[in-house]
């Protein structure tokens, strides 16, 4: 993998350090489930290599995948907001390594370093309001019948 995982790119090298200290590394096989929708939000990743999909649950159909994931992007936000509940679920499309984070150690760690915190907190902000726009883009490609356009 060549830099650092986009999260961490323009973190401050002390922060950084800090914040893998709470890391572990952690590979999941072709097709394994890092997590359901509505599970359980306790653990967030940052992908070393592979790619992960992120579906949405919809009624009366197969889970649709909204986004596609790879190398040095975040997986994981939900574990930021209470009650800790994943918004989407997510499957590793092929062998997928990771870096994997506590949820709780981390929102501790930030409460205990205020700055770090900040500057996470900012990063995530950014990432929440990527996925959003991609997953209404994907929602929009899916049930927009073809040839209208949305005002």
């Amino acid at each position: 993998m060549t830099g650092w995982p986009l999260l961490l790119e323009t973190l401050p090298r002390v922060q950084r350090d800090r914040l893998f200290t709470l890391a572990d590394e952690r590979d999941f096989s072709a097709g394994s489930t890092l997590f359901d929708e509505g599970g359980i939000a306790d653990r967030f990743w940052l992908i070393r290599s592979g790619e992960v999909a992120l579906d949405v649950y919809v009624p009366g159909r197969r889970a649709q995948v909204v986004e596609t994931l790879g190398p040095r992007q975040q997986l994981g936000w939900s574990w930021i907001f209470p009650p800790y509940r994943w918004h989407l679920g997510a499957r590793a499309l092929g062998p997928v390594r990771t870096w994997e984070f506590p949820a709780a150690e981390v929102r501790e760690l930030c409460m205990a370093d205020t700055e770090l915190g900040y500057e996470l907190m900012l990063r995530c902000a950014a990432l929440i309001a990527d996925r959003l726009q991609a997953t209404r883009l994907r929602l929009l490609d899916l049930y927009t019948p073809h040839g209208s356009v949305p005002s």
